[in-house]
């Protein structure tokens, strides 16, 4: 009886629900028995439940770790209904807004780029100008659409310019908008990459013989919609007729298993597959892209957070991918290079066994296509700070996860 109450409680407090964070909470829930599962379940129907790991209710299993955001209207509440299930839980987060704010703790100010810091989409829009402009030898750049809001989807391709074409490797990022330290790392890349042209062996001979094309920003319009309006917005942001709710998972909207495990049709959950296969135009514009060069792109790397994760296909299914060994061997021995410098601990594996199944990713897609070097990696944390990342760990973040990509990379070099 206490527990309905409490969620009869909850439902009427999520109908005035705080447009700001303060005072918001994210728990760490660690079921163990199936009643705990039901009860992490009752609790997303019947209340406004952000889940920030795994990505929605359907993923929760037993002894899964989950992450979820309250609101601070609920927080006493759900404390109260934790408490009385006999689960296991800590807070990992006690206020929202404070940890927002904090975000923000490299006070270092440059003319130039700032490559500690996280930037918004204009400041983004203008490094890509610039960058390509004082590098011609290097870097070119196109732009592969408009995005919803009409935002230019711009993609940068960094390599030696022979006069011929080279295979490559494509690189995404910021396809879930608050996964912030995503777009951070694509601009570190590409930094990198031009700055140690020349005297970096490995970097200049990647260079010479294949050509890296970079995106430096995969959901633009959801990426500014975290900086404007909602801190937490994953989604992109298309309005499709007969729904209120805005936007589609990009990450389930590829034609990998599309819409099945792990991916919801209701058009307001945070997993939402789209209206069809490719429904959202930024999933478009990159589909048609890598179809296009298909022939060229010898493997494709997304960049997500958080978990400490580097995963491989399949994430649709639980059929292990014909490359599996390989693929594994490569996962591996890249998290150890990325743990070299400073200890961080990755796990690497299959999406569907190694965290949860889910279905229209892009991973996947790309190497149904037949991209063979396809990987997802899921960068800092595991969950301390979770999306709110420091600007501070922006730096370790991305000369760790250099490591890894380098390494790939050399793989996919020695096997052209």
């Amino acid at each position: 009886m206490m527990k309905a109450l409490l969620l009869l409680g909850l439902v009427a407090v999520a109908l005035c629900e705080p447009t700001r964070y303060i005072g918001d909470k994210v728990f760490r829930l660690w079921p163990v028995s199936d009643t705990h599962v039901s009860f992490i379940k009752d609790l997303a129907s019947n209340a406004k439940v952000d889940f920030w790991s795994p990505d929605s209710a359907d993923m929760v299993t037993v002894f899964t770790e989950v992450d979820i955001h309250i609101p601070a209207s609920h927080a006493d509440m759900v404390s109260v209904m934790l408490q009385q299930s006999g689960m296991d839980y800590r807070v990992l987060i006690e206020d929202m807004q404070t940890a927002m704010r904090q975000q923000f703790d490299n006070h270092q100010q440059t003319k130039a780029h700032n490559y500690m810091k996280y930037n918004r989409w204009t400041d983004i829009e203008a490094w890509v100008s610039s960058i390509t402009s004082g590098n011609p030898a290097l870097i070119s750049r196109s732009t592969l659409g408009k995005t919803y809001e009409g935002r230019s989807m711009h993609l940068i391709k960094i390599g030696k310019n022979t006069g011929s074409t080279k295979p490559a490797i494509f690189i995404d990022c910021g396809i879930h908008a608050r996964e912030w330290i995503s777009p951070a790392f694509c601009q570190w890349f590409v930094q990198e990459a031009v700055s140690t042209y020349g005297s970096d062996s490995q970097m200049t001979s990647l260079l010479d013989q294949m050509d890296v094309f970079v995106l430096p920003v995969f959901n633009v319009d959801g990426y500014e919609h975290t900086w404007k309006s909602d801190r937490m917005w994953r989604k992109t942001r298309s309005r499709k007729s007969g729904s209120s709710c805005i936007g589609a998972d990009p990450n389930r909207n590829f034609n990998a298993g599309w819409c099945t495990l792990g991916a919801s049709s209701n058009p307001c959950s945070d997993t939402y597959c789209g209206s069809s296969m490719e429904s959202e135009i930024e999933v478009q514009n990159v589909a048609n892209f890598i179809r296009k060069n298909k022939s060229i792109i010898k493997a494709y790397l997304t960049i997500h957070s958080y978990s400490q994760l580097l995963l491989f296909p399949y994430s649709y299914k639980y059929d292990q991918a014909k490359d599996h060994a390989e693929l594994m061997s490569v996962a591996e021995s890249a998290s150890e290079a990325l743990r070299s410098l400073y200890g961080t601990r990755y796990t690497s594996g299959p999406g569907a066994t190694t965290i949860y199944p889910a279905a229209g990713g892009s991973d996947d897609w790309a190497y149904d296509l037949g991209v063979k070097y396809s990987f997802t990696f899921e960068l800092r944390d595991t969950g301390h700070y979770g999306f709110l990342l420091p600007e501070s760990q922006i730096k370790p973040t991305c000369e760790e996860t250099m490591l890894a990509v380098k390494y790939i990379a050399a793989h996919v070099q020695k096997n052209l």
